[in-house]
């Protein structure tokens, strides 16, 4: 009972965290600033609400997480850091579609990791669906030769890598990385801070930038980066689905971006291969659970 329960606690903690993290690229967009600066505030206000929100959490409890929970908490805050650098770069390089949608690819990164790291070997059906994403991300990625997209794409493409070795190495440890990888965010603050000191700070809205740092980020960070506690890591890289379906919509209504006819493509197949897996693995509990009630009749 406690493990179903476990079970249902991180796939609610982590749909809310995929839920909130739709709207991050809107507001990126919305904010109208330069990479760094952007950067720059998007990272510092994170980094600030986090911490403020731990403290608050130690005075009150004795159980608050630890920031960066040994080396394997280290390694996630550097992963974490290192996603923070390429996902804004790739928002400036490539559109949100092609970003959202070769992000989804994560869950053929997380899949692959668990197998090579973690021993996780994934069945028949699940290599299936990586190999139907893969040809989904060579769509994409094919559309974009000769429209200048073709290295944001790439960012976009080390952005799912990195957040897949993340969750991997979270749900290895078993440890809580609530907070790490909000402190992770230090990386790209440090990088951005260098960059800034030389080009000078360039944003028309900062207000949207500020928000999306200190209340998105945090709920969206600390709930999907908590997920692997309850879950396995492909289910975590699961929810972020939800952004795949919504950012290109929530873009589309604000700012008229249409996604070009391969990103399109491309995505369906995306979306397409990760719902009937999920519909797969949906189906393949409830069979577990009745052989289980079988087999251990109350």
């Amino acid at each position: 009972m406690s493990s179903h329960h476990d079970h249902q606690k991180g796939l609610l903690i982590t749909a809310i965290g995929g839920l909130t993290l739709t709207i991050d690229i809107p507001l990126i967009r919305l904010a109208d600033g330069s990479p760094w600066t952007i950067m720059i505030l998007r990272n510092a206000t994170t980094l600030i609400a986090a911490l403020v929100v731990w403290a608050v959490w130690r005075r009150l409890s004795r159980n608050a997480p630890q920031l960066i929970p040994g080396w394997s908490g280290l390694a996630v805050a550097i992963c974490y850091g290192l996603t923070g650098i390429t996902f804004i770069t790739a928002v400036f390089h490539t559109s949100t579609a092609n970003l959202v949608f070769i992000l989804a690819f994560s869950t053929v990164f997380a899949a692959f990791l668990s197998w090579l790291f973690l021993r996780e070997r994934p069945r028949l059906v699940k290599l299936v669906t990586m190999l139907v994403m893969i040809l989904g991300v060579l769509i994409i990625v094919g559309g974009s030769v000769g429209t200048g997209h073709l290295f944001g794409d790439f960012m976009a493409l080390c952005s799912a890598f990195f957040v897949a070795l993340a969750i991997t190495i979270s749900s290895a440890s078993g440890k809580d990385m609530g907070f790490t990888s909000l402190v992770g965010v230090v990386l790209p603050l440090a990088v951005a801070a260098f960059m800034v000191s030389g080009e000078g700070f360039h944003v028309n809205a900062p207000w949207w930038i500020i928000f999306n740092g200190a209340v998105i980020m945090p709920i969206s960070f600390f709930c999907l980066a908590n997920g692997p506690k309850y879950i396995s890591g492909p289910e975590v890289a699961m929810f972020y689905l939800l952004e795949t379906v919504l950012a290109p919509v929530w873009v589309w209504m604000i700012f008229a971006e249409t996604p070009s006819r391969n990103s399109l493509i491309g995505g369906v197949i995306l979306i397409a291969a990760l719902v009937a897996h999920s519909l797969w693995q949906l189906h393949e509990g409830r069979k577990r659970r009745a052989a289980l009630a079988v087999s251990h009749p109350a």
